[in-house]
């Protein structure tokens, strides 16, 4: 399977312009299987207000950034995951969706919301659900997820080959030393896909990266440059849970102590 990254910077709060940009990457980017797409990618990310944020989401069924996508999934036969903002009656929701030849086939919305996205999202209403690419089991996270351990172990449970997640992240080096070991504990991929660039006081850290199921980096990015990552992955490395001919990292699991008094 072949994966890719796009990172770059959208147009705050200009779809059209955002387009223009993404139009030639994903042009660059044809012949994967999978691109992903970093969190927010249809508005941006640093809004002023909770009117602002609302004024900048769109219904997914009418949206022309979403409609932009799926010609190109459906010329270019890939999957493309995207973060979105996403309008569902008189909420928002920081969303990923995944979208192939048909349209959207599947979504997310975030659980954990980061510092002022809790002043215009909804946290997610539903659990992170498992999702087929040719037989490829993909799930999806958003950012600020990274430091919760317990929804990257719940996806592997649920059988994740690869693990997409847009990202937004302001924090350098954080998460990009997190997304690779929990790549390593869960033995699948991760494809975290961060933004670049400035809106008003937050700076974007790039660095975006594929990390395998042995917590190596296969691909990263710069900090600031806006660029493709792409890697080859052999899946069936997900598939193998054992660190040694006795342990697996799933059936080793002791849930029963998990639980009792522990808050878990």
């Amino acid at each position: 399977m072949k994966v890719s990254i796009i990172q770059f910077a959208p147009v705050f709060g200009d779809v059209t312009k955002t387009l223009d940009k993404l139009s030639p990457l994903l042009d660059q980017a044809s012949g994967s299987d999978l691109i992903v797409l970093p969190e927010l990618a249809n508005s941006g990310y640093n809004f002023k207000g909770s009117d602002q944020a609302f004024e900048l989401s769109e219904i997914p069924e009418a949206s022309v950034f979403i409609e932009r996508l799926h010609r190109f999934c459906k010329t270019s036969d890939c999957h493309v995951v995207t973060g979105f903002n996403e309008r569902s009656g008189d909420n928002i929701y920081n969303s990923s969706f995944l979208i192939n030849q048909s349209g959207i086939t599947g979504s997310y919305r975030k659980l954990h919301l980061f510092n002022n996205e809790k002043n215009y999202f909804t946290p997610g209403d539903r659990a992170p659900e498992i999702y087929s690419i040719n037989g490829v089991k993909v799930g999806m996270l958003i950012c600020f997820d990274w430091i919760f351990p317990e929804i990257w172990r719940a996806l592997a449970i649920k059988g994740a080959d690869v693990v997409c997640h847009p990202s937004n992240l302001v924090i350098p080096g954080k998460a990009q030393k997190a997304t690779p070991v929990h790549a390593m504990v869960n033995r699948y991929f991760v494809i975290t896909a961060n933004r670049i660039g400035t809106e008003g006081d937050l700076t974007f850290t790039g660095n975006s990266l594929i990390a395998g199921p042995d917590g190596e980096v296969i691909s990263s990015g710069t900090t600031s440059g806006e660029e493709i990552l792409s890697a080859g992955i052999d899946v069936s490395r997900a598939r193998d849970k054992m660190v040694t001919p006795k342990n697996d990292v799933l059936k080793d699991r002791r849930p029963e102590f998990y639980q009792a008094g522990s808050g878990l």
